[in-house]
């Protein structure tokens, strides 16, 4: 299957995962390469929060994102009245979400997400849409430790 038509798939997932989480949903039409202007893979909304969000995939190798695109994604949010966030799915493995602000930039300026980076440091996606949130180890230590 062509990283296209996998790509494709997987935002279609997303949105759909949104949508069952009661989130009013678009994935945009060809993304950007219809148009001139950079667009979000996919906005959606609860009434509450508004995200526009660039959704990539692997199947296990680092993702990695133009630094323009990801530019591109923030003044399109900003501009919009949405949060920017950046959301990741690696093969067998859920969504979980970034701010921009919290990727790695590579020295050429570009970001990349691991997926140890993923799975430890990015929003799980019921904690995304306002489930449970997830509890960490470490976040359950250092409550003990107050305590």
């Amino acid at each position: 299957m062509s990283s296209n038509r996998k790509g494709d798939r997987r935002e279609r997932e997303l949105v759909n995962k949104l949508d069952e989480a009661g989130f009013a949903v678009m994935r945009a039409p060809a993304s950007g390469s219809a148009t001139e202007r950079e667009l979000p893979d996919v906005l959606a909304g609860n009434g509450e929060v508004f995200y526009a969000i660039e959704a990539k995939a692997s199947s296990g190798r680092p993702i990695y994102l133009q630094g323009e695109e990801v530019e591109a994604l923030i003044y399109f949010a900003q501009n919009f009245g949405a949060k920017s966030r950046i959301a990741v799915r690696f093969d067998r493995e859920d969504w979980y979400f970034f701010h921009p602000g919290d990727l790695y930039v590579t020295d050429g300026g570009n970001y990349r997400v691991k997926k140890e980076t993923a799975l430890a440091e990015g929003e799980p996606f019921e904690s995304f849409v306002g489930g449970p949130a997830q509890s960490r180890l470490t976040d359950v230590s250092d409550a003990s430790d107050d305590a």
